[in-house]
C-alpha cells in the first residue's frame, strides 16, 4: 500500500481516514474493530452540553461530597426556562441520568487504552454556560484532542449574526483556558458570511475545523400530521456541498480542515483531499456499508496513488483546490452556464 501518513491536529495518523462521532463510536467493542479495520483515528460519540448542566444541577441540590464526577459545578444550572415544555426538560433529565459524565470519563480513559490510534473526544454544544470546565476531566482521561462540535441554528429572532457567532469565540476561548489539548471544532454552514466566519474561527488558536456536521433535518407525516424527522444518514450525493467548502477553504485558513458528511467509498474521499482536506470523517458509510467499507477506502486510494504516480498524501492534497482564485464564485458562475446552457 502507498504511503497514507498524514497530520492531523498535531497528531500522527496512519492514514486520513477517521471514525466520526456517531453512536457506533460508543461501544469499545466497535473502536477496537474500527481500528483494526485501519481507520487513522476515532471521534468518540458526544457528549452533550446538557448533561453536564443536569449533573451539576444534581450536585447543588443535592450538595454531597463524593457523589458526582464533576466537581466543578457551574453556577449557571440546566433549567426549565431554557427549554418551552416539561417534556423536552424531563427527557434531558433521564438522559443524563442514564448516561453520566463518570461513565463517559471511563469510556474515554477505557477506549485510548484499548487501541493504539489516536482517540478524539467530543463534546456537543450550543452554549457557554460554564460547562467547560469539565473539559478539563476530559483532558485527564488521556485522549489525544477535543472536538467541540457546536450546533447553533440560528432560529432565534431575538439574536443577530454577530451574537450567534460569539458564542463560538467564547466557547472556544474558555474550552482552551482549560485544557492544552488539540482542539477541533465541528460547525454548520449556517453563516451569512461563510468564508469569513471560517476563516476567522480557523485564527482563533484552535487546531482544525470540522465542514460540516450533519444537521437535524425536519419532515412532516401528512397522515399522523405531526412533524417528524427527515433522513438521518447522509446519501453518497452529499459530499459535493463540502467539497464545493474545502476547496474555496484550502490554504486560506490557519489550521487543518477535515471533511465530514457523504463520503461513502473511496473516490469521494480522495476527491476531499485533492480539494485541500486534511482529513476527511465517515459515520453515515459505516452504518450503511459495514464496517469492511474502511479498508475498501483505503484500497481503492491506494490503487488510485499508484496509477497517477503519487508516492504520499501530501503529493497530490489541494492539487485541485481554489486556493489562487480570489472569487471562486466567479468561476463557479462560469460552470454552472456552461452546464444549465447545454440543457433544454
Amino acid at each position: 500500500m502507498e504511503n497514507l501518513h498524514t497530520t492531523y491536529l498535531g497528531l500522527k495518523l496512519r492514514n486520513p481516514l477517521i471514525a466520526g462521532s456517531c453512536g457506533l463510536t460508543n461501544s469499545l467493542s466497535n473502536i477496537k474493530e474500527l481500528a483494526k479495520k485501519g481507520v487513522g483515528a476515532v471521534v468518540i460519540k458526544s457528549l452533550f452540553e446538557e448533561q453536564i448542566h443536569i449533573e451539576a444541577e444534581k450536585v447543588i441540590k443535592n450538595n454531597t461530597d463524593g457523589v458526582s464526577t464533576f466537581s466543578h459545578a457551574p453556577d449557571t444550572i440546566l433549567s426549565k426556562r431554557i427549554y418551552d415544555y416539561d417534556e423536552a426538560y424531563s427527557y434531558i433529565y433521564d438522559f443524563a441520568k442514564r448516561n453520566t459524565l463518570g461513565k463517559y470519563l471511563y469510556f474515554l480513559n477505557e477506549a485510548k487504552k484499548n487501541v493504539d490510534i489516536p482517540v478524539i473526544a467530543s463534546i456537543n454544544c450550543v452554549s457557554n454556560q460554564d460547562w467547560h470546565s469539565f473539559s478539563k476531566k476530559i483532558e485527564e482521561t488521556g485522549v489525544d484532542a477535543l472536538e467541540l462540535n457546536i450546533y447553533i441554528l440560528p432560529s432565534d429572532w431575538r439574536r443577530s449574526g454577530e451574537d450567534n457567532e460569539k458564542i463560538y469565540y467564547d466557547i472556544i476561548r474558555e474550552v482552551r483556558n482549560y485544557v492544552n489539548l488539540p482542539v477541533s471544532v465541528k460547525i454548520g454552514y449556517y453563516f451569512s458570511s461563510l468564508a469569513q466566519s471560517i476563516k476567522k474561527l480557523s485564527e482563533c488558536g484552535i487546531k482544525g475545523l470540522v465542514l460540516f456536521n450533519r444537521p437535524y433535518n425536519t419532515d412532516i407525516d401528512i397522515e399522523k400530521m405531526e412533524l417528524s424527522h427527515g433522513p438521518i444518514y447522509s446519501t453518497s450525493e452529499e459530499f459535493t456541498h463540502t467539497l464545493r467548502w474545502i476547496s474555496i477553504l484550502s490554504g486560506h485558513v490557519g489550521c487543518d480542515l477535515s471533511a465530514s458528511t457523504g463520503v461513502h467509498d473511496h473516490k469521494a474521499f480522495i476527491k476531499q483531499l485533492l480539494a485541500g482536506a486534511t482529513t476527511v470523517q465517515i459515520a453515515s458509510a459505516l452504518y450503511k456499508e459495514g464496517f469492511d467499507v474502511i479498508p475498501e477506502i483505503l484500497r481503492g486510494t491506494s490503487a488510485w496513488m499508484k496509477r497517477h504516480d503519487f508516492n504520499s498524501i501530501d503529493s497530490f492534497r489541494a492539487k485541485l483546490s481554489k486556493s489562487n482564485l480570489e472569487n471562486p464564485a466567479a468561476i463557479e458562475r462560469v460552470q454552472f452556464m456552461k452546464l444549465y446552457s447545454g440543457i433544454e
